[in-house]
């Protein structure tokens, strides 16, 4: 290697170490367990009692938020469980969701053209938001907002639901950190 290419490597290995770093110093903050419950409107009318929970973890190139909702209804338990690995994007503050990969072995996300989801998260302030777009069979969409709000001993969570323009289901709660 010669003496000139060697401090232009040193140097871009610094601004990687620097980027890496301020990616992990914004998402710090929100890193940890947390869990909750919520009254949730069910489609009938009814109210049912839904148990929430939010894991958030730094991978070496984003993090990753791991949530479960388990549902409480006609003496049943319904529990979903989900988890998506969250990388950079090129704009600040600003992650894709890498939940497959493509053919050369990087994580990508989803195809919403195929009835799969397409998410992402964004950070502004103490709110960490993930977004899920969903391209219906006839062409429409809905799209599902998870707010979670950095206050006093944990999250804040405002869930919505959009289809086609109109307002569906809201859900709110705090979510109790746990560690």
């Amino acid at each position: 290697m010669s003496f000139v290419r060697r401090p232009l490597y040193l140097a871009l290995a610094l601004l990687v170490g620097l980027w890496a770093n301020a990616l992990h110093a914004d998402i710090a903050r929100f890193i940890g367990d947390y869990s909750g419950t919520a009254e949730v409107e069910t489609y009938d009318g009814t109210v049912a009692k839904r148990d929430m929970s939010v894991s958030i973890s730094a991978t070496d190139k984003g993090f990753s938020l791991r949530w479960n909702s388990t549902t409480y209804r006609d003496g049943t338990a319904k529990t979903k469980s989900y988890r998506i690995a969250f990388v950079p994007s090129d704009r600040p503050d600003v992650y894709a969701a890498a939940m497959t990969k493509n053919v050369f072995g990087h994580q990508v996300p989803l195809d919403p053209m195929k009835g799969e989801p397409y998410v992402w998260a964004r950070i502004t302030g103490d709110t960490l938001t993930v977004y899920s777009l969903y391209v219906t069979d006839t062409g429409g969409y809905e799209l599902q907002q998870f707010d979670r709000t950095l206050s006093d001993g944990g999250l804040d969570l405002e869930f919505t639901r959009l289809t086609n323009g109109e307002p569906g289901r809201t859900i709110s709660t705090f979510l109790k950190r746990e560690n």
